[in-house]
């Protein structure tokens, strides 16, 4: 379901070579993107910097990002770059201060959050409901990477939790434990942001 930026792919970057390279540009930036996005105000200009400077950042230092320890999942490691990158861009910007603490305040939050993930009912049509549509994406922006992509597969994509775990290279039984974890999590921040974050409806 999504690429896998092992010890081999960053050996490859880190020689220099630009398929690598290009690998990582195509996988992180949509994504990157949409962590940045309310993260800056939704200041699209902005969010671009921000995304670049991330990126170009992130080549610069790769020999910091450590496969072992991310399991091959690059993203974490990209979205502690992008804080960075945020909170220089913000420090010019008008509101910076107040958008700043509230980022800060809303990591800590989730981080608490997803260290329970147990327990709540969740209703799965909620990812469909018109007039919760802008705060729906407010939260897959902030999701961990691999928890949104399994919801956007399954409730978006329509896939079946079998198509899942084919694409994951994993057993049903694992993909739906995924999906489960992925729901509790959509709703816990879903909940934080209803709680702090104002949004405007989309068409």
């Amino acid at each position: 379901m999504r690429p896998i930026f092992d010890a081999s792919w960053r050996q490859r970057a880190l020689a220099g070579q630009a398929g690598a390279v290009k690998r990582l540009a195509e996988a992180a930036l949509e994504p990157l993107y949409r962590f940045c996005l309310y993260r800056v105000g939704r200041n699209h200009h902005l969010c671009e910097e921000v995304v670049q400077e991330t990126l170009l950042g992130a080549i610069r230092r790769l020999s910091d990002y450590k496969p072992e320890r991310a399991r091959g999942d690059i993203f974490p490691w990209l979205t502690g770059l992008a804080r960075n990158e945020i909170r220089r861009a913000l420090a010019h910007e008008k509101l910076a201060v107040d958008i700043a603490e509230f980022w800060t305040k809303m990591d800590e939050q989730l981080l608490s959050l997803y260290a329970m993930l147990d327990s709540q009912p969740f209703s799965s049509d909620l990812l469909a409901r018109a007039e919760t549509r802008e705060m729906v994406n407010a939260t897959m922006a902030q999701l961990p990477h691999h928890y949104g992509q399994a919801l956007e597969a399954k409730y978006v994509m329509g896939k079946s939790v079998r198509d899942i775990a084919a694409a994951l290279g994993t057993s049903a039984k694992a993909a739906e434990s995924l999906l489960s974890r992925a729901r509790v999590a959509f709703r816990a921040t879903f909940l934080a942001l209803a709680n702090n974050l104002p949004v405007e409806p989309t068409a």
